[in-house]
């Protein structure tokens, strides 16, 4: 049997490329190689495709050292529009050449420019299919401030919030800084349009807005402020039903982060394991994951996912749920909430990848 070929894409322009280089390793070390051929293709932070190596260590985020793909990892790779499957290695000097035949591709691509919809659109161009949301389910989830829009007009319980643009800040600050203070104190301002918890700031005083702002702007011009709930934060993996069936959903699992930060921010999830505590599952009442998997599975649905996504909720200290958002390509390290919840529903890591690549394999390219 012919076995089936998968371009592994990670990298990418965003502030998330190392991160993407991480998920990368664990996913080129877990793959069934008796089942798939692999093609790495690493994206530089210039936006370059080059022929990346299948080596899941030279990915890793080791200490000491931060994986990331440079020019001079290999030849540069394109992708022609309208042939499907076809990619293409250039050589510098050289004759173009057919590098492979790809059946799908698995974007490991965190943040924007790759998460957001942009590679989906060019590989519906390209007539290839690949792991994961479309084009507009991407984008929306990427986007916080159009996600909440949408789930809001789903009827999905959702914190309160206010976006602040970059001409709005510029130009009308007061009126920016007046409905975050309508929002009360602390408030956790963010990028738009980021993950990983990259440029998050707690503000527990207004005088410390601007700082925060900028922050948050040095990811994304777009700023998405958000209320302080209390309680805890709890997530749940959604993934996409087989043919016609509904979308499935794990149990639900909770990062506790010790006191050494002030919340689950960029270090702590990264670069401070020991002081980290994952429970699968989550201590929470069985009706509360009930509610909370049906309002995964409504999220998903909310904004046409595919393939994956994991659903963040609060779970307030008046047991209330509410909807923080969802995440179209979460973490897929081996040791990231989303494969870990899985693995307690007795689905391992490797069978998790293969699980995406078929689902990505049985769904054309195109309006669906």
């Amino acid at each position: 049997m012919t076995r089936t070929r998968v371009a592994v894409v990670f990298g990418g322009k965003s502030s998330e490329h190392t991160i993407s280089c991480a998920t990368a390793a664990g996913v080129l070390a877990a793959i069934d190689r008796d089942r798939y051929d692999v093609v790495p293709i690493g994206v530089t932070r210039e936006g370059r495709w080059v022929v990346a190596a299948d080596e899941a260590g030279r990915w890793a985020i080791e200490p000491g050292r931060l994986p990331e793909v440079t020019a001079a990892d290999g030849a540069e790779v394109t992708v022609p529009m309208g042939a499907a499957g076809a990619l293409t290695v250039v050589e510098p000097g050289g004759v173009p050449e057919q590098l492979a035949q790809v059946d799908v591709v698995f974007p490991l691509l965190h943040g924007p420019f790759g998460e957001d919809g942009t590679i989906q659109g060019m590989l519906e161009l390209a007539g290839i299919g690949y792991v994961g949301s479309g084009v507009l389910a991407s984008a929306a989830g990427m986007d916080k401030h159009y996600m909440k829009v949408v789930l809001a007009g789903a009827g999905i319980p959702i914190g309160p919030s206010t976006t602040i643009t970059a001409r709005q800040w510029r130009t009308d600050r007061e009126a920016a800084v007046a409905a975050i203070a309508d929002l009360g104190l602390p408030v956790f301002v963010k990028p738009a349009r980021a993950g990983s918890s990259m440029g998050i700031t707690r503000v527990d005083d207004l005088a410390d807005l601007p700082a925060a702002v900028e922050a948050a702007q040095q990811h994304d011009p777009k700023v998405l402020v958000e209320a302080g709930i209390a309680g805890r934060e709890i997530e749940c993996a959604v993934l996409q039903g087989r043919g016609d069936d509904p979308p499935r959903t794990s149990g639900v699992g909770e990062i506790v982060v010790g006191s050494e930060h002030a919340f689950y921010d960029y270090e702590a999830k990264y670069f401070d394991a020991d002081h980290l505590d994952i429970r699968v599952p989550a201590d929470v009442p069985p009706d509360v994951v009930r509610r909370m998997q049906r309002l995964a599975a409504a999220t998903f649905e909310a904004l046409g996912c595919e393939g994956l996504g994991r659903v963040d909720f609060f779970y307030t200290d008046d047991g209330d749920v509410l909807v923080n958002e969802i995440n179209t390509m979460p973490g897929f390290t081996p040791f990231s909430m989303y494969p870990m919840l899985w693995q307690a529903e007795g689905l391992s890591y490797t069978d998790l990848i293969t699980e995406l690549i078929e689902l990505a394999r049985e769904r054309p390219v195109g309006l669906r």
